[in-house]
């Protein structure tokens, strides 16, 4: 299982938000370069990173998201305000190892599945889940899509994964969202990514073992360090089960 070290950038600066609220951030005063380039040097083999400005539609962070892709040194998985395909080539050609994709796809599915072929395990679908319905422009508008009938509709894309959050839990609920992620993994080849359901290293193992899920996102349980990114490494990687001796 990959883990996912995250950075939600807002006007410069590293925040956490709960349930997508920007009235109420929790800012981290963290240099988010320095974060980025400590997350390659714990081991992490992929990071997201998230533009909240460009998700909600008030600018963005390009100069600094620009930034983290040169210093990382891994590859940048890239989230926020993907709405057209000018701004997904744009990102690639910058450097962004994959582009998540939401809102786009509940207005224009061919143009996912266009773009998924153009760009082969470069694009991530984002199923974002509330009162059992997908949630589009930044969690604030409910479509008309179930999130299994969703997943499903793009079977036939190369899709890099699916990032799957459940809105609906709150925030010490994790064995609510990690229900829900165990049914919506059971529904599609796609490799899923839980995003939101990990609070402590314990949360790590359990997601390990939860079939078809690639990878989990990890943000504000590192930044507050009530998870150490070295452990969830550890914890995440493969280890070979026992084997009988045969006399």
């Amino acid at each position: 299982m990959i883990i996912y070290p995250t950075l939600e950038l807002h006007n410069g600066k590293c925040v956490s938000l709960t349930r997508g609220r920007l009235e109420e951030p929790v800012i981290w005063h963290v240099d988010p370069v320095e974060t980025a380039r400590g997350f390659a040097a714990a081991g992490a083999e992929w990071m997201h990173v998230t533009d909240i400005n460009a998700l909600a539609g008030d600018g963005d962070n390009a100069q600094l998201l620009e930034d983290i892709i040169r210093a990382a040194g891994i590859p940048v998985q890239l989230g926020g305000g993907f709405r057209s395909r000018d701004a997904v080539d744009r990102w690639i050609d910058k450097g962004a190892g994959r582009v998540v994709v939401g809102t786009m796809a509940a207005h224009d599915p061919d143009l996912l599945r266009e773009l998924a072929k153009y760009f082969p395990d470069q694009i991530v679908l984002a199923v974002d889940v509330f009162n059992g319905a997908v949630m589009t422009e930044g969690w604030k508008s409910q479509s008309a899509f179930t999130p299994e009938d969703y997943i499903k509709a793009f079977d036939d894309a190369p899709l890099a994964g699916i990032i799957v959050t459940d809105i609906d839990a709150d925030i010490e609920d994790t064995d609510g969202s990690l229900g829900v992620i165990t049914h919506l993994a059971a529904q599609t080849h796609h490799p899923v990514i839980a995003r939101g359901t990990v609070r402590s290293a314990d949360d790590v193992s359990r997601l390990k073992y939860v079939p078809n899920v690639a990878g989990t996102l990890i943000g504000q349980a590192l930044l507050s360090r009530d998870v150490d990114l070295q452990e969830a490494l550890s914890l995440a990687r493969a280890v070979p089960e026992p084997t009988a001796e045969f006399q």
